[in-house]
């Protein structure tokens, strides 16, 4: 009956989700039935360590993912914490169990080619919506900025004549990123082109802004830019994502491939632990495991 008061309590009281509170449920009952017991008959002082790790170990060795089994240990650990607060047990069993590695996803990332076909058409741009949109495309690609950290850049944040860019990341933490000559003219193309159609705007207004059909000028959201991205991206590549993000991730790993010490890139992308960044080292070594799977006469022997 224990299991049923817990279900009642997250419903009732902590006002989960029904969704969420079936997936506890389902949970709960996956591990009375490995115990061999119904869910009213769960007798939380006959249950330890052992009992839990046997239980992670065989829904790992059934093709359950790292991720299910964390979701599974989640489930069981809030149980013991109701059981512990009611007096049902005098100590949490599942405190000392080591949760699944979940390995993360590698970083998916832009070809060099799609990049150069990306922006093939900067040269043709003439018009402040295409300048604007070709200009938003480079700076991604060649800052390694956030969704968010662009559309928050104003005025002041651009230094044509030093050449760099001051960039807030999270919590307001500031970094200064160098731009080359050719991302500085395209900056001052679009600087000429917005003063055509957007007047009065301070340094302290946003940098990249948007003309609504009325003709009001607006600063630039991120599901406009998020939009650029994915519709000018989407032309050019076979990747399933086109997003603002997957050209940070191409900007990190472009540096990482071209000789970039990874302490730069950890400081140009404003990574706050080197381990996020240590993360473009497995994409680059993913690329050379392919090339050689691709060229060497005996890879299919090799491990992929």
């Amino acid at each position: 009956m224990v299991i049923s008061r817990f279900l009642e309590y997250i419903a009732l009281e902590r006002h989960y989700s029904n969704r969420t509170v079936e997936a506890y449920r389902d949970d709960l009952r996956d591990f009375c039935k490995f115990l061999g017991v119904e869910p009213d008959d769960f007798d939380p002082s006959a249950i330890d360590e052992t009992d839990i790790k046997t239980w992670m170990i065989e829904l790992l060795e059934g093709g359950k993912s790292p991720r299910s089994v964390k979701r599974y240990l989640s489930s069981l650990r809030s149980f013991y914490k109701f059981m512990l607060r009611l007096g049902l047990v005098s100590k949490d069993v599942t405190r000392k169990v080591i949760t699944p590695k979940v390995d993360k996803p590698l970083p998916v990332f832009f070809k060099e080619s799609e990049m150069q076909r990306a922006t093939a058409y900067e040269s043709e741009a003439d018009d402040f919506e295409s300048i604007r949109n070709c200009l938003i495309i480079e700076m991604l690609y060649q800052t390694g900025a956030r969704q968010a950290e662009l559309t928050g850049l104003t005025d002041s944040d651009i230094d044509l004549v030093q050449g760099q860019v001051r960039i807030f990341g999270k919590r307001r933490k500031e970094r200064i990123v160098p731009i080359g000559d050719s991302l500085v003219a395209q900056i001052q193309q679009y600087l000429d082109a917005r003063a055509d159609v957007a007047y009065g705007l301070t340094p302290e207004k946003p940098f990249f802004v948007h003309i609504k059909r009325n003709g009001e000028i607006v600063p630039l959201n991120k599901n406009t830019l998020y939009n650029i991205v994915r519709s000018r991206m989407g032309e050019v590549s076979t990747l399933k994502k086109h997003s603002p993000h997957v050209l940070r991730h191409t900007f990190a790993t472009t540096m990482l491939n071209n000789g970039a010490d990874i302490r730069t890139i950890q400081s140009l992308m404003g990574h706050a632990s080197l381990a996020a960044t240590q993360v473009y080292t497995h994409t680059t070594f993913e690329q050379v495991r392919k090339a050689y799977n691709e060229a060497h006469p005996r890879a299919k022997n090799s491990k992929q």
